[in-house]
């Protein structure tokens, strides 16, 4: 699976979980920062991706407390998770450096400093 592109979802999660351990929640809060509110984690999908990388061994259960009666389970990235998260960073960054490359080479149609050029739909 380490060929194939990752959801944006499991980017964010694990982007969360790259510099602490992090319980649900936390998670969830960590994602809609990173990714500026547009990502909000829903708990059974939230559960759900953690159960399938606890099982793909990218992270792994940290500690487990009980707080208020209540399990609650922190998870960290694993050696491999931080592995597979850096590779998928460096492969969106090749991406993103390619297409500003040729958005310079454009004419400066895209730019930082210029929209969509006359007659174009964003």
């Amino acid at each position: 699976m380490a060929d194939r592109p990752m959801q944006e979802p499991t980017l964010l999660l694990l982007t969360a979980l790259s510099d602490e351990p992090r319980h649900g929640y936390a998670i969830v809060q960590e994602v809609l920062a990173i990714s500026g509110g547009r990502v909000r984690l829903r708990t059974g999908t939230l559960y759900a991706a953690l159960d399938r990388l606890v099982q793909e061994e990218l992270i792994e259960v940290y500690c487990e407390e009980v707080v208020d009666g209540r399990l609650r389970r922190s998870y960290t990235l694993t050696g491999g998770g931080r592995v597979r998260l850096a590779a998928e960073a460096d492969r969106l960054r090749a991406v993103a450096n390619e297409a500003q490359r040729r958005l310079g080479l454009a004419g400066g149609f895209g730019t930082a400093g210029s929209s969509v050029p006359k007659g174009a739909t964003a």
